[in-house]
């Protein structure tokens, strides 16, 4: 009866291990498949893009069709509507995560806040678009950066909300209990005690969010449209890097096309070391 016994064991041993053989070479081909677009991706964005990055392409204006030029004022306009959106976004963010982490974690208006929240991380960026220029654009009957800074900002808004949450929730309660101890009060703790603690960790999440939305296409074309000149006026269209791509790229002109690409190459160069970045502050916090 012992022999059968530990035969059977055996047989569910080897069964078990095949099942696990199975499971990793599934697993890894699956890892290999997605690797392989990955830097197939990467590597044209490359070859593609670095063709089209000289001097010309950060110091003149988007050019007419088959004609030299470069990519200044769309470099520009992302970079002034992205600063924008992250200065009006991350604010609101965190004080929205610091309210759902210390001040009303399971209340009615939190439960709602969250649900609110999730469905905004989770909706395309078309509909944020598209409900910013209901609101904004044809209200005033005018594309505007100010109406692309708002429909980027309610993209970032939900991504700290989140980041902030989260971050907090890992502070140990120990630590907000040897504050109260001490006198301090709530406000006090949070601000000198808890943020300072999650400080990386909020930074990671204002980052990842500003990598997200430095590459938004579709909001930005119901929003700020384009321009293809120099404009500092945010109440006017302002020229974007993400729309200027898709113009160019959709384009039969050869001109036009190397510049998305090199656009392209930018963008990726861009949100990549934001990623970096994010991933080094991470790991320090560790």
């Amino acid at each position: 009866m012992s022999a059968a016994m530990h035969d059977a064991r055996l047989a569910k041993f080897a069964r078990r291990k095949r099942v696990n053989l199975v499971a990793l070479v599934l697993s890894l081909a699956a890892m290999c498949f997605g690797l392989f677009w990955l830097f197939w991706i990467l590597w044209e964005t490359v070859r593609l893009g670095i063709g089209g990055i000289a001097l010309a392409t950060f110091t003149e204006m988007t050019p007419p069709p088959n004609e030299a030029g470069g990519l200044a004022n769309a470099i520009y306009g992302s970079f002034l509507m992205v600063l924008l959106a992250t200065f009006v976004g991350t604010p609101i963010g965190i004080m929205a995560g610091i309210y759902l982490a210390e001040y009303n974690v399971k209340g009615w208006l939190a439960s709602v806040t969250r649900f609110v929240n999730d469905i905004l991380l989770s909706a395309p960026s078309i509909v944020i678009g598209l409900f910013v220029y209901a609101v904004v654009v044809s209200r005033f009957k005018s594309f505007s950066g100010w109406a692309g800074v708002m429909a980027l900002a309610l993209i970032v808004i939900p991504v700290v909300i989140r980041t902030t949450e989260n971050m907090l929730h890992l502070i140990p309660q120990g630590l907000r209990e040897a504050a109260y101890a001490l006198g301090a009060p709530k406000w006090k703790v949070i601000t000198s005690i808890t943020l300072r603690a999650a400080r990386a960790g909020v930074v990671t999440g204002v980052l990842l969010a500003v990598a997200r939305i430095a590459g938004e296409t579709a909001p930005l074309l119901f929003t700020a449209l384009s321009n293809q000149f120099w404009t500092s006026d945010m109440s006017q269209p302002i020229a974007s890097l993400p729309v200027t791509i898709f113009k160019f790229a959709m384009s039969p002109y050869e001109n036009w096309q190397k510049l998305a690409w090199a656009g392209v190459f930018l963008i990726t160069l861009t949100v990549l070391g934001l990623n970096i970045l994010a991933r080094v502050l991470t790991r320090n916090k560790d």
